[in-house]
């Protein structure tokens, strides 16, 4: 099989890493790529919002599966676009990305389908949505609708910060049209956790927990990003309670969706907060979390490109979708500044020497090839993951690795996983 990967990031090498290891599997492609992918296929420049690009190519070199990363090309259509050329895509309908796409959009589904959530209230007059927010008890979380790049959430703890982020998303406009409407919810409490799922339409497979990191400084400090590490499984959320999880986040979404004639194919993903009252749905991602992607992948055992396949043809068995029992970590290097501005060209040394530390694997997001040299070309830069036979090996393997490698202006949380530490011990 030809497969084209859609995406640039360390999810991206994470799933090209699995995908080259099926004996399906006979070219593979990346649309970007980075310096990692292009160490497993043939990364080709075509942007991921390049939809007639990305169905072009796919059309032309025969592609027999594509798998697409991120949301956005989701949210544009590109299911629909290589329907019409008879090319099968792991990732959901136009439709569905709408859950990813617009947060209205989710939080009205789960209102309607009963899945527990913050109560919430959507606007898109900003004299309204500040009146409301005047009214109302602090904090409090301001969210643009659209797609800000993982950056369009503000918990605001003072009426200063909410009035601003009213100002910014529907005055200034500082995330595009993506703020023109904004959804105003209750803040929760509690831990939070990440709950991802293969999905064919009707049949729904639980992947193992995750807990991710999205602050940028140590003890969740700081502005949010893409994420500095995740670690699976979460102790917040073991694995006795994967099935009620499933059918208290994932099935009611996709048996609706089923029902008015848009199944949800592929990767569901929801993000959990584990309050006093029981876990409550923060949102839905329609794709591989990044960096959760990395720890899931090492601890994957069956064929990905199998799996993926049964998603599209609505032929997921269960007994098919099979983990290592080892606990994962990722590490993730970033560039000093991130998210916000950050230098890039850094010629970063020691990623085969991290990887000789046992059960570690580097996951390349923010990179490319220069003159033969891997260099950074991103904010997050690597993903140090690591195997370990519980959550103390998992960490102390991939912080290890991470000692050994090199870049100027390098920067990482020292403190990845010790929640979940604290709850095993």
């Amino acid at each position: 099989m030809n497969i084209l990967i859609v995406g640039a990031g360390g999810r991206e090498h994470a799933l090209a890493w699995k995908i080259s290891r099926s004996p399906l599997l006979t070219k593979l492609f990346i649309a970007p790529g980075n310096g990692g992918t292009a160490l497993l296929g043939t990364n080709i420049a075509i942007r991921d919002d390049d939809i007639e690009g990305l169905t072009a190519f796919a059309r032309d070199n025969r592609v027999d599966l594509v798998v697409a990363g991120p949301e956005l090309p989701l949210v544009l259509g590109l299911k629909e676009a290589l329907d019409a050329v008879n090319i099968p895509c792991f990732g959901p309908c136009a439709f569905a990305a709408q859950l990813e796409g617009s947060k209205a959009f989710a939080k009205n589904m789960m209102r309607e389908t009963g899945v527990p959530t913050a109560d919430f209230r959507v606007f898109d007059s900003y004299d309204s949505a500040l009146e409301y927010v005047r009214a109302h008890p602090l904090p409090m979380v301001i969210k643009a609708d659209g797609l800000a790049a993982g950056k369009g959430v503000v918990i605001a703890q003072t009426m200063a910060e909410a009035e601003g982020a009213l100002k910014d998303m529907m005055l200034d406009r500082v995330f595009g049209d993506a703020g023109l409407t904004v959804v105003v919810e209750e803040a929760l409490v509690g831990e939070e956790a990440s709950f991802l799922a293969f999905c064919d339409g009707t049949t729904v497979v639980p992947m193992p927990s995750l807990q991710d990191h999205k602050r940028i400084g140590d003890n969740d400090t700081g502005l949010n990003t893409g994420g500095m590490g995740a670690y699976s499984p979460a102790p917040v959320l073991p694995e006795d309670r994967y099935a009620a999880m499933a059918d208290l986040a994932i099935r009611p979404i996709t048996t609706h969706l089923a029902a008015i004639g848009q199944p949800f194919k592929g990767v569901l993903y929801a993000g959990l907060m584990m309050t006093g009252k029981g876990p409550m749905v923060l949102e839905y991602n329609v794709r591989f979390g990044d960096p959760e992607c990395q720890p899931l992948m090492a601890r994957l055992k069956s064929d990905l490109v199998e799996i993926m396949l049964a998603c599209v043809h609505g032929e997921l068995d269960p007994s098919k979708v099979v983990y290592h029992k080892e606990t994962s970590c990722c590490v993730v290097l970033a560039a000093k500044g991130y998210p916000q501005s950050y230098p890039k060209g850094m010629v970063i040394e020691g990623i085969d020497e991290a990887e000789k530390v046992e059960g570690v694997s580097v996951f390349q997001a923010g990179t490319k090839l220069l003159d033969g040299r891997t260099v950074s070309s991103g904010g997050r830069v690597l993903g140090v993951t690591a195997l370990g036979a519980d959550l103390e090996q998992a960490r102390e393997r991939a912080y290890e690795a991470v000692a050994r490698i090199s870049f100027e202006n390098s920067y990482y949380r020292t403190d990845i996983a010790v929640k979940g530490l604290r709850r095993t011990q």
